[in-house]
């Protein structure tokens, strides 16, 4: 599981960068687009922000309705297969907060600073995988 630039070094490569990720989820990291965003809205999203499923997963029981994590960053995951979206977010408009492709987990959001949500997926992941 990779928590943060973690999640993003799964990808294949990034905008901030020339050399590539690991290649093991196929997308590329893209900078937050100030045009798509109010213009109070700042980069890099900081804060505390709500998810929702795109799919059931092990990592996710239960998944309270409530949900939200802790989130620091200003690149985010733009998957080549919808199906690896794992949860959405939303900061300005909606992204990829997490990716699950077979044994393969990312997170965009630091778990261990998201209270007992953060602390249920971590559970999760060493109980589960």
């Amino acid at each position: 599981m990779g928590i943060c630039v973690g999640m993003q070094l799964l990808l294949s490569g990034s905008e901030e960068g020339l050399l590539p990720g690991l290649g093991w989820i196929a997308g590329k990291n893209v900078k937050f687009s100030q045009e798509k965003m109010s213009s109070n809205t700042k980069i890099p999203h900081m804060g505390w922000t709500d998810v929702e499923p795109a799919k059931s997963s092990k990592l996710l029981q239960p998944f309270y309705s409530d949900s939200r994590y802790y989130f620091v960053h200003s690149y985010h995951a733009q998957l080549e297969t919808a199906s690896d979206a794992l949860l959405h977010a939303d900061y300005g408009y909606r992204f990829v907060a997490a990716v699950e492709k077979d044994n393969i987990l990312g997170v965009q959001f630091h778990p261990e600073k998201s209270h007992k949500f953060g602390m249920q997926l971590l559970e999760n992941f060493v109980n589960n995988y």
